[in-house]
């Protein structure tokens, strides 16, 4: 399974961006799509997360900003990231729990990452 992020970037205090994580390869159903982020110093954390249901998870220091958001047709996650702070710059991984084939254990499988920086 392979995982391909765009929309990081530079934005200043206010601004908005939105993230994309498409899945591909070998998958046989999808667990949960999430995103987390990693800034220097720091341990990575969970920003929001959806399964399989459509239900939603999201850090208490993002809720009411950050909107994820699925298309299950095309195996990708959004993140809709609105009134961004300068506390919210980190690299962004995306996280797949997928199972490759019906009796298989479902695994994590991590994007490479994408930076995220918001200017005061």
């Amino acid at each position: 399974v392979q995982l391909v992020e765009s929309g990081g970037g530079l934005v200043q205090a206010g601004g908005s961006l939105r993230l994309s994580c498409e899945a591909s390869g070998s998958i046989f159903s999808i667990n949960t799509m999430g995103w987390y982020r990693q800034a220097p110093g720091k341990q990575r954390e969970l920003v929001a997360r959806i399964i399989s249901g459509g239900s939603t998870d999201y850090a208490d220091s993002v809720k009411g900003r950050f909107t994820i958001s699925k298309d299950n047709a095309k195996n990708t996650v959004y993140l809709q990231m609105d009134s961004l702070k300068p506390e919210d710059t980190a690299v962004y991984y995306c996280q797949v729990v997928a199972r490759t084939s019906a009796l298989g254990y479902a695994y994590d499988y991590w994007g490479q990452g994408t930076q995220v920086t918001v200017s005061s």
